[in-house]
């Protein structure tokens, strides 16, 4: 899956006079069915490897361990267990995200910028956003089983 294709677009077009810039940058535009499927599941597991490489990720990932089976423990009901367990993986979905956009940023270029610091303290917000309705949730569902 971790197999790295060279792509070259003189080479793609004498090959075949009707293959698109799309085919020739990207592959995966031309996949149909199981392939496609295939390989994208090959390049989210990518992204979760790079992913753990981010120390704020793997803190969360590892909290998560403990998190989603407290979940089935603490919620009394399916709604209640799957906002509990929900919670804690979106934290790590926006943290991947926030990743991303940081990754991104960075490629552009080093050098300081407005917007550049816009897109990354938005991306910073929303991790805190997301780890703010997690403690909130959990806080409610903890209160709610031991003090009430």
């Amino acid at each position: 899956m971790s197999e790295q294709v060279q792509f070259s677009a003189s080479a793609a077009t004498s090959a075949n006079p009707n293959v698109t810039s799309d085919e020739r940058v990207n592959p995966q535009k031309h996949r149909k069915g199981l392939s496609r499927i295939w390989h994208a599941l090959g390049y989210s597991v990518a992204g979760l490897r790079a992913g753990w490489h981010e120390t704020a990720f793997r803190q969360e990932a590892i909290a998560s361990i403990v998190l989603v089976p407290a979940a089935f423990w603490l919620g009394r009901t399916w709604v209640e267990t799957v906002l509990l367990a929900g919670t804690v993986i979106l934290i790590m979905i926006v943290e991947l995200l926030n990743t991303g956009i940081e990754t991104a940023i960075d490629r552009i270029g080093p050098e300081w910028h407005d917007l550049s610091k816009r897109a990354k303290d938005m991306g910073s917000a929303a991790v805190l956003l997301s780890l703010l309705l997690c403690a909130g949730t959990w806080a409610l569902a903890l209160f709610q089983r031991f003090a009430a």
